[in-house]
């Protein structure tokens, strides 16, 4: 095997350095989460894949949060986020950028994950919705595509924090 890398051999970059880094050309968008800790969770994730940005709406609480740092390990400084006082409104944004609206949910006709595969370039937007009602109904259908993680258990769904690394993971490698 091998030695676990010190924190100095890791080589992590400056909050400064990230800012001024290359992003992903994605753009998380939480439509109405209520944990704080799938909050914080969905920060750092987003940090370590070096996304564009994050879009907090509706319910969901925005930083600076004690609950939300907690999980964040101070991404909320590293990653830019808005807040929108609606899912709707973050996404008649994104779309006037040219971002591809994703929702992150199981509907009829839905494209699995492993199945779809972005344009190189292309700027996305994935919105991944509530602990208990998914993504709104609304906002499915303003987006233009659905997208689904294969799952084969007893269970139907990820807890969100989970379902944003793995769609991250996917998505980052295929633009890369």
């Amino acid at each position: 095997m091998g030695r676990k890398l010190t924190m100095d051999e890791l080589n992590r970059m400056s909050v400064d350095d990230f800012k001024d880094s290359e992003k992903v050309p994605v753009v998380v968008v939480l439509d109405n989460i209520r944990s704080l800790s799938n909050i914080g969770s969905v920060f750092r994730t987003s940090d370590g894949f070096r996304i564009e940005g994050i879009h907090l709406c509706g319910i969901t609480a925005k930083p600076p949060h004690r609950e939300i740092h907690k999980t964040a390990l101070s991404a909320t400084e590293s990653v830019d986020w808005k807040y929108f006082e609606s899912t709707e409104e973050s996404v008649v944004e994104l779309r006037k950028s040219g971002y591809k609206i994703l929702a992150v949910e199981q509907v009829e006709n839905s494209i699995m994950l492993n199945a779809y595969f972005p344009e190189k370039g292309q700027k996305i937007a994935l919105i991944f919705g509530n602990e208990v009602k998914g993504v709104e109904e609304k906002i499915i259908e303003l987006a233009d595509s659905c997208i689904e993680i294969p799952q084969w258990g007893t269970k139907h769904s990820f807890n969100i924090s989970v379902s944003v690394g793995i769609v991250l993971w996917d998505i980052v490698l295929k633009l890369k």
